[in-house]
């Protein structure tokens, strides 16, 4: 039976920054080339462009995502999930299984 460990202000309660803001320019600029991707397949649409090429742009876009979402988890182990491992007790079981609640989001996508 899986117990479940209320997190409370998950978001804020990690710390006054996330593990990403040393890359937020990085993922600002990569989001901006996603967002780009997703205009161009838009136009791709509206243009009535050959099926596959607007499929073959739709996988890129969402390995780029993925890109993105994998780069977000990995900041977050490092820095959320590992300071509150550090702390201990309810906090960094909470923290855990956050994590593993988002990862488990992630690969049923």
């Amino acid at each position: 039976m899986e117990t479940t460990i209320p997190v409370e202000a998950s978001a804020e309660s990690c710390h006054t920054t996330h593990g990403y803001i040393g890359d937020k320019s990085k993922y600002l600029a990569r989001l901006k080339r996603i967002e780009g991707q997703a205009r161009g397949i838009h136009r791709m649409v509206d243009e009535e462009k050959y099926c596959i090429d607007i499929l073959t742009q739709i996988s890129a876009i969402t390995k780029a995502l993925e890109g993105v979402a994998l780069g977000l988890l990995d900041d977050h182990l490092r820095h959320c999930v590992l300071d509150a491992a550090k702390l201990g007790g309810n906090e960094a079981e909470a923290k855990i299984q956050e994590a593993s609640g988002a990862i488990a989001r992630f690969v049923r996508s």
